[in-house]
């Protein structure tokens, strides 16, 4: 996997680019992973802000639950939603789309014409559920804070000043970075591990189904690994923004 990813870098600038190929993988990802990564930020969103709504009552903090349910969607709900739903529907299919092809010997056909297959079927793929998980975090980060704020508010009783004023007081521009960037590297592991799996199936459609069902736990196993060690440094890193 190592080597194919450094074998994508390596193609990724190199002509001739298939933008086409690109669009059509956008669109496709896009279209399997945004109806459900929508319905799964709201109750996310929802758990999150009844829970520390309810703690921050217990404590007398309730003005600071705005804060805290915002940066734990955007530095931590998010990104891991956006891995789950990256890695399980669009990883899932690209691993079935490689897989079948690889099996009906057309990846050796392409290498038998002349064309790289990971040039032509891999690069493009990779980038695609690259960028759409960017994309679907953004809209994780959006609908998830949206939700907390609903849930806090009406059904819990807070205060829309207060909820407002304390995501802004601690909130900082580099908690989205950070998403977005655990965003940008889930997309890319998740995209790898899908095309390495494709490419090495066993025997016939069985092969192909266990290759899916382990790029899918192979993926979620190194995207929780990626966020721990992301989070580490980026709190390390960056400073928490006071009051």
């Amino acid at each position: 996997m190592a080597t194919l990813a450094w074998d994508v870098a390596r193609l990724l600038p190199r002509r001739p680019f298939q933008f086409r190929e690109l669009v059509q993988q956008c669109w496709f990802f896009a279209s399997v992973t945004i109806l459900p990564t929508a319905l799964v930020s709201i109750p996310f969103g929802a758990v999150i802000a009844l829970q520390l709504g309810s703690l921050t009552q217990q404590i007398g903090a309730q003005s600071f639950t705005g804060a805290a349910s915002a940066l734990a969607i955007v530095q931590q709900a998010s990104p891991l939603i956006t891995a789950l739903l990256v890695a399980g529907a669009g990883g899932s299919a690209m691993c079935a789309d490689i897989g079948s092809r690889t099996i009906r010997e057309e990846i050796d056909a392409l290498e038998v014409l002349g064309v790289s297959p990971i040039q032509r079927l891999i690069v493009p793929r990779v980038l695609a559920m690259t960028v759409v998980a960017v994309l679907l975090n953004g809209l994780v980060s959006v609908v998830g804070v949206a939700g907390g704020y609903y849930f806090n508010v009406v059904m819990q009783g807070g205060t829309p000043g207060a909820y407002l004023a304390s995501f802004n007081a601690l909130a900082q521009l580099p908690d989205l970075w950070v998403s977005e960037l655990k965003a940008v590297v889930y997309g890319f592991v998740a995209g790898i591990v899908a095309a390495y799996r494709g490419l090495h199936p066993g025997r016939g459609p069985k092969g192909v189904g266990e290759a899916v069902n382990q790029t899918v736990v192979i993926t979620f196993l190194l995207l929780f690994l990626i966020n721990v060690v992301i989070t580490g440094i980026y709190l390390q890193i960056v400073p928490p923004k006071g009051m």
